[in-house]
């Protein structure tokens, strides 16, 4: 393999009572489930803060809870996404990175701003949305992804927005929200939404072997050519992108184990 990103595969949250019996060590306190899971895994989404606001402590204990090398990815709080006017959700913004995102540091991956499935695209909304993100606060450089769940998103027009906001669009692999594989920022950003806990590493195999080569390909700098794509006649710039990889949703009891094996299935 040439010059390639890194491949980051992991799962939402850390706290899930199914997982003291599928994933955690029997009796292991829940204090230390972080530090377990960031153990086996390279990357976790946060969750909690698209609820509610966290305090800067907290972020700078989850970093001191993981290895060197590990990254989260952030979700945004809801009160940003949720809205008929986007650009009315800037107060909210400015609270969601105050309460102390960046005291992640270096271990501060994507933020990921997740909307509504009735959410339609208005392409005026939405680039008033874009152009209120940062790319830096306090000092430390900000990366985004949005993740859009109605099917007037699957346009040309919306992923050339992106595009020129570098911006990343979250792809779903998922039964009803339209799946995005445009390839718009300098990462890459999948939510796999489709497994299912009868299945011990949450894909089966054979849907695991697909999905490890599409993200070897997009940290190649390709875009894999058996995906839905808003405008597929752009072509990405190819150069290599780091690639996120989370397991979301159905399936969630063996997600760990599904990361795990992705892992396995993209280690240079």
């Amino acid at each position: 393999m040439g010059e390639h990103g890194t491949i980051r595969s992991g799962i939402g949250g850390w706290t899930f009572e199914p997982w003291e019996k599928t994933f955690y060590p029997e009796k292991l306190a829940k204090t230390k489930h972080l530090a377990y899971a960031a153990g086996k895994l390279s990357t976790i989404e946060i969750n909690a803060t698209y609820y509610r606001g966290q305090k800067p402590e907290t972020f700078a204990k989850w970093a001191a809870s993981v290895p060197e090398g590990f990254v989260f990815a952030v979700k945004g709080n809801r009160f940003v996404t949720n809205r008929k006017k986007l650009a009315e959700g800037d107060e909210s913004l400015d609270r969601f990175f105050a309460s102390g995102v960046t005291e992640l540091g270096e271990k501060l991956g994507p933020i990921l701003w997740q909307f509504a499935p009735t959410k339609k695209f208005e392409e005026a909304d939405f680039e008033d949305f874009l152009k209120m993100l940062p790319a830096k606060h306090d000092g430390v450089d900000l990366s985004h992804a949005v993740e859009v769940r109605h099917e007037s998103f699957r346009a040309s027009e919306f992923a050339a927005l992106l595009r020129r906001h570098g911006v990343a669009v979250v792809f779903a692999d998922h039964a009803t929200y339209p799946a995005i594989a445009d390839v718009t920022g300098d990462f890459v950003y999948a939510r796999l939404q489709r497994g299912s806990d009868d299945v011990e590493t949450c894909y089966p195999e054979d849907d695991l072997d697909g999905w490890a080569r599409r993200a070897k390909e997009w940290a190649e700098g390709g875009a894999p050519d058996d995906l839905a794509y808003a405008d597929a006649d752009t072509k990405p710039e190819a150069k290599p992108r780091d690639v996120f990889v989370y397991f979301i949703h159905e399936g969630k009891a063996q997600a760990p184990h599904g990361a795990m094996a992705l892992a396995e299935r993209t280690r240079a």
